[in-house]
């Protein structure tokens, strides 16, 4: 496994700035959130910003992954929106092509996976209508995924339609299986959500896992916490996540810490090196 880090965990400088920083911290991956200032799908100069990323990337020789968690990207009032169940139709539509182009940029930076969830269900829709709007507006997505050869790491989000590691079982069987429809974990939610004991519960599904955020969390609080803050026991979680086969990046979502990222990353990495090391010694 890799020490990874999010560029949403990065405030006050060029992301593109951070990288060199990072890599002599000893992370080997980028989780790479589409944002107005990293990559823009939709910007005029699109094509440049991918070239400089992925010369950046490939300087460092780190992997990588795209999260397409961009609070204002979309909408520049409501954070997050549209997403996959918004009640609008054409609404999700945007969402859907987000997505899409999300896949491309991977394909172009040689990413491993594209990172997405459900989205925050914001009117009265019954159970089976919200169902409908998920699978319908996601199976363009899972379409051009399979075309461009991109597995796509679907995350349950705290306070979202898909919450829980079981309503994502229901997501995988009611869009038939596919075997690109993978799995983003996040520590952090997995504590928040009372998926007790993490190790056990996560271990029906370790093989599904195409990306993985770390965080600390209180149970039951969804707050990102720096590890060792909260109420997680790694070494269980991370014996499971190796034991899959999982080589991909751990990357550290701190949000808030974005404002102090430099010690927040120089914290992380000294608390998760000798995890790693330990893991890759068994």
């Amino acid at each position: 496994m890799l020490l990874g880090y999010g560029t949403n965990s990065i405030g006050d400088v060029d992301p593109l700035d951070a990288i060199p920083l990072l890599h002599d911290l000893g992370y080997r991956s980028l989780a790479i959130t589409l944002d107005h200032h990293t990559i823009d799908p939709f910007a005029a100069d699109l094509s440049a910003r991918i070239h400089r990323w992925r010369a950046a990337v490939d300087a460092s020789r780190m992997a990588c992954v795209i999260e397409t968690g961009g609070r204002h990207l979309l909408d520049p009032v409501h954070k997050h929106e549209p997403t996959l169940v918004t009640a609008d139709p054409a609404a999700r539509s945007r969402r859907t092509d987000f997505l899409c182009r999300a896949i491309d940029i991977a394909v172009e930076l040689r990413a491993t996976c594209v990172s997405l969830w459900s989205g925050v269900v914001r009117d009265a829709a019954d159970d089976e209508a919200i169902w409908d709007r998920l699978i319908g507006s996601l199976a363009p997505v899972l379409d051009h995924a399979a075309v461009r050869g991109i597995p796509l790491g679907f995350e349950p989000e705290p306070g979202m339609a898909i919450d829980t590691l079981a309503r994502y079982g229901r997501l995988v069987e009611r869009c038939g299986g596919p075997d690109h429809l993978r799995l983003t974990i996040d520590s952090g939610h997995l504590e928040c959500m009372g998926e007790r004991p993490l190790d056990e519960r996560l271990r029906p599904w370790a093989d599904r896992i195409v990306n993985v955020h770390i965080d600390d969390m209180l149970s039951c609080r969804h707050e990102h916490l720096p590890l060792g803050r909260g109420d997680i026991d790694f070494p269980p979680i991370l014996a499971v996540i190796a034991a899959s086969g999982y080589r991909g990046g751990l990357h550290v979502e701190l949000p808030r810490q974005s404002h102090c990222w430099v010690e927040t990353a120089q914290q992380s990495a000294a608390f998760l090196a000798p995890l790693l090391s330990q893991e890759s010694s068994r």
